[in-house]
């Protein structure tokens, strides 16, 4: 089995099914109407529905335990498709709707990568990302959160959201200071809007890795200027195509950011609204061996982890 690394995975879309009936019932909660089909998937059929079935998985969560739990679960799953590392993008924003202390949403993160590593070998980090379309004040007041309490296994600054509400400018001051105190970034950018989204994120932003940026594959001149600076896309083909970007994995631009020179990882972005898994990414990518031990690589040198930490992954990975 060929080892993996991902990048690109939300905490909260990768709860599967079965693990949020399982925490509704522990929290005495109904999940909402709708939004299971009859096979037991989630139910949704554009993206607005995506967002509101997402939202309908995380009324699940309570407590400090079921983040542990979610965090635990996912990488129990994805080391037995071989993952050797994972880093989750996690919203502090979620508990501070639950009135839970940062804290103690941290604390809870951390034991349940602690018991994956334990347990099955696997090494996880968290990137705290902000949420575009809540607007650059609550992002910078999220940033300043993360930094007033550092913790090691929080490695990275990121932002989901609505790609098409504000500037990456209009969050510069955030990024800037999450840089400045030692955090890699990455950004959501050029999914649902097009190259000039990475243009002006690669333009206003820290950013060494971009979070999906398949656009740019409509640009000969970004993917030069992404080549030359050897940016990292953050790729989610499963999810792409989910999502109506493209039709298919025949129409996704995958190969073509490769042949173009460009760095890219594979990853399952929300893995069960989107029918997909890590190894499933691995498995359709129609990449040979060879060059999915590249991808792999690629990830581990392009995370946000210590030094000491990348070496010693990159040691276990065939070159």
């Amino acid at each position: 089995m060929i080892a993996k690394a991902e990048l690109h995975c939300h905490l909260e879309g990768s709860i599967a099914p079965t693990l949020a009936m399982k925490l509704a019932e522990r929290n005495g909660l109904t999940l909402p109407n709708g939004l299971m089909r009859a096979d037991g998937t989630y139910e949704w059929r554009d993206f607005l529905g995506f967002l509101a079935a997402y939202d309908g998985v995380c009324t699940a969560l309570r407590t400090p335990r079921d983040f542990s739990d979610v965090i635990y679960s996912y990488l129990e799953g994805v080391a037995a498709q071989g993952a050797v590392y994972v880093e989750m993008f996690c919203s502090p924003e979620r508990p501070r709707m639950l009135a839970m202390p940062y804290t103690a949403w941290l604390e809870a993160l951390v034991d349940g990568i602690d018991r994956a590593e334990r347990d099955f070998g696997i090494v996880g980090r968290i990137i705290a990302i902000c949420i575009r379309h809540l607007g650059p004040d609550r992002a910078l007041s999220l940033a300043k959160t993360v930094v007033a309490d550092p913790h090691p296994y929080v490695v990275g600054f990121g932002m989901g959201g609505d790609e098409a509400k504000f500037t990456p400018a209009d969050f510069a001051p955030a990024y800037r200071l999450m840089h400045d105190k030692g955090y890699g970034c990455t950004v959501h950018a050029g999914e649902v809007v097009g190259p000039e989204s990475v243009w002006a994120a690669l333009r206003d932003l820290p950013v060494t890795r971009i979070g999906h940026g398949v656009r740019s594959s409509e640009d000969p001149k970004l993917l030069d200027e992404l080549a030359r600076r050897g940016t990292v896309l953050e790729v989610c083909p499963g999810s792409n195509i989910a999502l109506g970007i493209y039709p298919d994995r025949a129409a996704h631009p995958l190969h073509r950011l490769i042949e173009a020179g460009v760095r890219v990882t594979l990853n399952s972005d929300d893995p069960p609204f989107f029918h997909t898994t890590l190894g499933a990414e691995y498995d359709l990518a129609g990449l040979g061996d060879e060059a999915l031990r590249r991808i792999t690589r690629t990830a581990i040198e392009a995370s946000f982890a210590d030094h000491e930490t990348k070496a010693r992954l990159l040691k276990g990975v065939e070159p």
